[in-house]
């Protein structure tokens, strides 16, 4: 039976202990969804926010707070990333989202991609809020990690799949 990592056996949290295992290269892509009105695409779309480029600034956001991860998630390990990127792409009911975040090391990089990807996200919202209040973030997961124990996991639609490697 899979038990939670961040837990001992007296149920006393802690930081995972990674010294044994391998360093080993690792990749992460992530996923989030600004959900907003036409309008607010279409002022997106014409460079028109009064604070710049919306998509430029949450790129820059995300690829910063991806760095950060480690300080923002309290038992996360500081990971040395060797890549970072993040896209923001304009769709016909709000901006798609996708970060990717790489390293070599003895733990994944899960969780610099989903920040990376949130943040990004956050600050298309503090860039167009002026514009409209109701914008919505959500679909925030992670898209496909590799690397590591676990081998690679696809998320597939609604459900996912992880293919262990044996």
């Amino acid at each position: 039976m899979k038990k939670l990592s961040h837990y001992d056996k007296t149920g006393r949290v802690r930081m995972v202990d990674v010294t044994a295992k391998p360093s080993t290269s690792r990749t992460a892509v992530a996923h989030a969804f600004v959900r907003m009105k036409r309008a607010t695409i279409e002022s997106v779309r014409r460079l028109k926010s009064p604070k710049g480029n919306p998509l430029e600034i949450a790129r820059i956001a995300g690829i910063t707070a991806a760095k950060r991860t480690s300080e923002l998630i309290p038992l996360c390990h500081p990971i040395a990333l060797t890549h970072v990127d993040v896209s923001a792409k304009l769709c016909q009911n709000g901006i798609e989202v996708i970060s990717e975040a790489t390293a070599t090391g003895p733990t994944g990089v899960e969780m610099e991609a989903l920040v990376a990807a949130s943040v990004a996200a956050l600050t298309i919202y503090d860039m167009c809020k002026a514009l409209e209040r109701g914008i919505e973030i959500s679909e925030v997961h992670l898209v496909k990690k590799s690397g590591g124990r676990s081998g690679l996991y696809v998320r597939s639609g609604k459900l996912a799949k992880n293919t262990k490697k044996k």
